[in-house]
């Protein structure tokens, strides 16, 4: 028994020492960026050109007929009236009328083009929340230091700033060695398939591939990660994909005196509570495994401890993370109930009951993947599982984290925010990007914002702004990426 205990002492000391040489190991990368002279920006001028752009309702409704209003038409124009300098460079042509397609011609065409790419279209404001907008949700206000209305986070921000930082270096007389084309949709907020998809059908029948892609899809994450004090750059290599499931129960129906045991309403509600009890299997691999494991070296000790010994820990890892709806939904596939259809009439028992949920899906599933883990919870053979609409996205491929592209924004973010953290994400909703990386070697989702877990609410919510200050660092980011990826 002595030698037992004696053998399981020296058991305990080896898996300490292992652990604490391998947190020991497990330390944040050094990387040394060179301190440069940032371009200097009139934030007064781009704020007051910032509103201007957001006074377009350029709505976007989802509705199949819907008429698009004079004030796309009257954005575009405005881009051309405000920028000459960027507009007397660059070419421009319209993709489906309403998408304009920038392209800056580059002096060495040996070198693959870029493309920085953004949406002008917005979301609708709710007619029942406007009492509580702090300034007109099209105002283009600027007050307390921020520029105030819909498309200030999403995402007309991100135009005016790549707009900015092209006329300011083409006015310089600034000319790229290598091409630089810019896209800005006028549909991302119902798919892009005109806008974005126009721009794909496009450079693929000109047989024009891109080195890589800048898209939305992240930002500057600023206290919004538990237990980091310094703010993280995630440029995500990949986004979820998409896809809707009808889940239709079916019975006799008649009038509610003489209900049966089990009604359609009943047999969903089963069907439902099955679902919703097991979540699609996740976990650390992959995209998901690559962001934490970047973010891993910052967290306290304790914490580093379970990143750098997943072999020991990862079930409890997984399990912490799992305890929060933003890293949960990086670790899986997600699936949320948010439709519900039976009967038109209270006193009626419906013949069918219908529940819509919609399923965001991680590169590791598929939609037939998800359509087979609903089929299998539900386990009943009279419950039918059918495609919302007929269509859905696949997830994206994973993008070279160490790609030439990647390395370029991880510089530039330093350069021009200093201290950061900076590691490759998922995007869990979806981006033009879905069309964008058909014609790019690499694509990339993050926009130069600081975001507080405050602003995040403010995306499609209420009190959209941006602050003025990060309107002028965004224009930045941007002239500093252009001068160093066009060289």
């Amino acid at each position: 028994m002595k030698k037992f205990f004696r053998w399981l002492g020296l058991g305990l000391v080896v898996l300490i020492a292992v652990q604490a040489y391998k947190t020991w190991q497990y330390a944040p990368d050094t990387v040394a960026v060179a301190q440069i002279e940032l371009p200097q920006v009139d934030e007064t001028l781009v704020a007051a050109r910032m509103g201007e752009a957001i006074r377009f309702q350029t709505i976007s409704t989802g509705e199949p007929d819907a008429v698009r209003s004079a004030d796309f038409q009257g954005f575009l124009d405005w881009l051309v009236a405000t920028y000459p300098f960027a507009n007397k460079v660059m070419s421009r042509q319209l993709i489906a009328g309403l998408t304009p397609l920038y392209r800056w011609q580059g002096s060495d065409d040996s070198l693959k083009p870029i493309l920085l790419t953004a949406h002008y279209d917005v979301v609708p404001v709710a007619a029942s929340g406007l009492s509580d907008w702090q300034q007109k949700p099209f105002s283009g206000a600027v007050a307390d230091g921020f520029i105030w209305g819909r498309g200030a986070l999403d995402d007309k921000s991100a135009v005016v700033a790549i707009m900015e930082a092209v006329e300011a270096m083409s006015a310089a007389g600034f000319t790229p060695k290598r091409t630089i084309y810019l896209s800005f949709g006028h549909d991302e907020e119902i798919g892009g398939a005109d806008g974005a998809g126009g721009v794909a059908a496009y450079f693929k029948a000109q047989n024009i591939q891109m080195a890589w892609s800048l898209d939305e899809g992240s930002m500057i994450l600023r206290d919004v990660i538990s237990g980091l004090g310094q703010d993280v750059a995630s440029i995500n290599v990949a986004e979820k994909g998409y896809v809707t499931l009808d889940i239709t129960a079916s019975a006799e129906g008649g009038h509610s005196s003489l209900p049966p045991r089990d009604t359609a309403v009943s047999k969903l509600a089963k069907a439902i509570t099955k679902l919703q009890a097991k979540p699609v299997p996740g976990g650390l691999t992959g995209a998901s495994k690559d962001f934490f494991d970047a973010l891993g070296p910052y967290f306290s000790l304790e914490k580093r401890v379970l990143f750098a010994n997943q072999w020991l820990y990862r079930p409890v890892l997984e399990s912490v993370l799992s305890g929060s709806n933003a890293t949960d939904a990086m670790l899986r596939s997600t699936k949320a109930p948010t439709m519900l259809q039976g009967s038109n009439k209270e006193n009626v028992l419906p013949q069918t009951a219908v529940a819509t949920v919609n399923f965001r899906i991680h590169p590791r599933d598929s939609i037939q993947s998800l359509i087979a883990h609903t089929k299998a919870l539900i386990d009943d053979p009279e419950i039918k599982v059918e495609i919302r609409g007929g269509w859905g996205n696949e997830p994206s491929r994973v993008s070279d984290r160490n790609g030439e592209g990647f390395k370029m924004l991880a510089t530039t973010f330093r350069q021009v925010f200093g201290d950061l953290i900076v590691v490759p994400g998922l995007t869990v909703a979806g981006t033009d990007s879905v069309h964008y990386e058909t014609i790019s070697d690499d694509s990339y989702r993050i926009n130069p914002f600081v975001f507080t877990g405050e602003d995040i609410k403010r995306l499609h919510g209420r009190n959209e702004r941006i602050s003025v200050q990060a309107m002028a660092q965004a224009v930045q980011f941007y002239q500093v990426l252009i001068g160093n990826a066009a060289q």
